[in-house]
């Protein structure tokens, strides 16, 4: 199994920066999964923001998001990061991350291990 811990959430101004990371610890190391970061908003479905391969190689976007957060992963250290810039109010949500062995996307339906989530607030 795999476990999953976010941290690196809490309150920014717009405009600002947060990193998120996202600590695996189990029997499997990180290395032969796909990440996701996913988010949801108070009243609003969930949402794929970012994910990356197993490889490293790829990643993929979410628009709302796109130029602005970089999702980035080190396996060594098993562990993968959310890097969130020129952050909006409209980025204001839970933020989980998930883990797959099935193929890569923004499906959330692909992730099979999930962190509990952590608050990322973006006001002035």
């Amino acid at each position: 199994q795999l476990q999953l811990v976010e941290s690196g959430g809490g309150v920014v101004q717009p405009g600002g920066s947060l990193r998120l990371s996202c600590v695996a610890s189990g029997r499997f190391g990180l290395s032969s999964f796909a990440i996701g970061w996913f988010r949801q908003a108070p009243g609003k479905e969930r949402e794929g923001v970012a994910c990356i391969n197993s490889m490293g190689r790829s990643a993929f976007y979410a628009d709302s998001v796109k130029g602005r957060f970089t999702i980035s992963r080190d396996d060594a250290k098993n562990t993968a990061f959310l890097h969130m810039n020129n952050l909006k109010p409209e980025d204001t949500a839970v933020y989980s991350c998930a883990a797959t062995d099935r193929g890569d996307g923004l499906d959330s339906s692909l992730y099979k291990y999930w962190g509990q989530g952590i608050q990322v607030t973006v006001s002035s």
